[in-house]
């Protein structure tokens, strides 16, 4: 990225670092100018990157869990709360969009008695730091409550017609953006347990579960970003995005699963997905990414879930078959412009799904090799860092960059302003 007095824009973006992603940087003209609107000439100018427009996600799930301890007063274990601090620094010194987890069954583990302080305390941990916060999910017949079980089919569509108003509503303005609702190809079929969400998806479809949680989460919330997410990435996920659209329901952007316990998906079948998924025309979230730094799961599962190990360490050759995976898809991906967010599903081993080495930290809170390499990208060749130059003779810059937040500083006094994604922008910013 870079910042320089002002030339042609051209110029300016031959400066980018990374060249695979330089077709998604952008230039704004910056001119200073003194109270009396004259140009200030040859005065310093500092620039840095404050935040991408691209959302660089990772789940929240440790501060919500500390959140709800604090909050009943529970114990830490023995080191706990250092080991947590150690990982929220990592956190933020990376990413900058926290996915919380708001599962119906341990959200409302008892009907009526809800997590909405602790969840709310997580949400302002992170947006009281700059981060942007997503729930997940709103509707999903997994971890659904064992409770709703007891009620017929109408009682149970109404009871979750009034937790998606409820939750959307009463955490408005805060988490603003929602998995409206989860892996619904596979949701009228789920036969792994019983639970009272695919029974009613089996009565009123995919497309009527759909409406459900899209129409319900929009009236709570009509500011809202709404998606719908699923792992399943065959045409069965497109002819059901297919019949959504023709139905009329307004999806906000397009969930991308994509949990690589078998194996990356490499280049080819990564920009497949992107290619089948994006001629829909709607922004594409990668929601859920996950890379083995250990021994891959073996090929022949067809449910993850059915992988069911105490112990799953790490490997040498893992460890740098996953540095340079997490590089090739996080540039594979951000190389796209119709990804607006990609999220990894999860910080450190601590806690990891399947008890996977799909961490990049160890459970002790080191980092590993792919914590550093996916940093070096996005707070590194990805991000400009305070740069200082001189305005020229009409008391101008020019700052080239991918789309995002930048602040300038000159002579102590600050002005924040965006590089836009949608176009080549050389509007000019003034600062007096």
């Amino acid at each position: 990225m870079s910042v320089q007095p002002t030339v042609p824009a051209a110029v300016a973006s031959e400066a980018v670092i990374d060249p695979g992603v330089g077709h998604r940087t952008r230039t704004r003209t910056v001119q200073v100018l003194d109270p009396t609107g004259l140009p200030r000439v040859g005065v310093p100018v500092t620039v840095e990157q404050v935040a991408h427009g691209i959302a660089f996600g990772c789940i929240g799930f440790d501060e919500t869990e500390r959140a709800w301890r604090r909050l009943t007063g529970a114990p830490a274990a023995p080191g706990e709360d250092e080991l947590l601090d150690r990982l929220d620094a990592l956190w933020f010194d990376l990413f900058d969009t926290a996915t919380l987890p708001f599962y119906w069954g341990t959200f409302e583990p008892e009907q009526g008695r809800v997590r909405t302080a602790a969840l709310r305390a997580a949400a302002e941990h992170y947006v009281s730091r700059g981060a942007r916060v997503k729930g997940h999910p709103l509707v999903w017949h997994t971890v659904a409550p064992r409770w709703l079980e007891a009620y017929p089919d109408d009682e149970v569509l109404r009871l979750l017609r009034a937790r998606v108003r409820r939750d959307a509503a009463e955490f408005a303005g805060l988490v603003d953006t929602w998995d409206a609702i989860n892996e619904v190809v596979i949701m009228p079929v789920f036969t792994k347990d019983t639970n009272a969400v695919t029974r009613v998806a089996k009565s009123v479809g995919r497309l009527g579960m759909v409406r459900l949680a899209f129409d319900e989460a929009r009236a709570a919330n009509p500011a809202a970003t709404l998606l719908l997410n699923d792992f399943d990435m065959s045409v069965d996920y497109e002819h059901l995005i297919e019949e959504c659209l023709a139905a009329g329901v307004r999806i906000d952007a397009l969930g991308l699963q994509s949990h690589m316990h078998q194996g990356a998906w490499g280049r080819d079948k990564t920009l497949d997905v992107l290619e089948r998924f994006g001629r829909f025309g709607l922004p594409l979230h990668l929601t859920e990414t996950t890379m083995l730094s250990g021994d891959l799961m073996p090929k022949h599962l067809d449910d993850l879930n059915d992988h069911q190990v105490d112990h799953w360490p790490s490997t040498p050759d893992g460890l740098d078959r996953q540095a340079d995976q997490v590089v090739a898809h996080y540039r594979a991906l951000v190389a796209d412009a119709r990804v607006e967010a990609i999220t990894y599903w999860g910080l450190a081993d601590h806690g990891m799904w399947l008890n996977a080495p799909g961490g990049l930290v160890f459970a002790d809170g080191t980092p590993k090799p792919a914590y550093e390499a996916l940093r070096d990208l996005v707070r590194g060749q990805w991000w400009l860092a305070p740069t200082t130059v001189a305005t020229d003779g009409e008391g101008r810059i020019q700052v080239s960059g991918l789309p995002g937040r930048y602040s300038l500083q000159v002579e102590g006094t600050r002005t924040e302003f965006v590089i836009g994604a949608d176009s080549v922008d050389t509007a000019s910013v003034t600062v007096r």
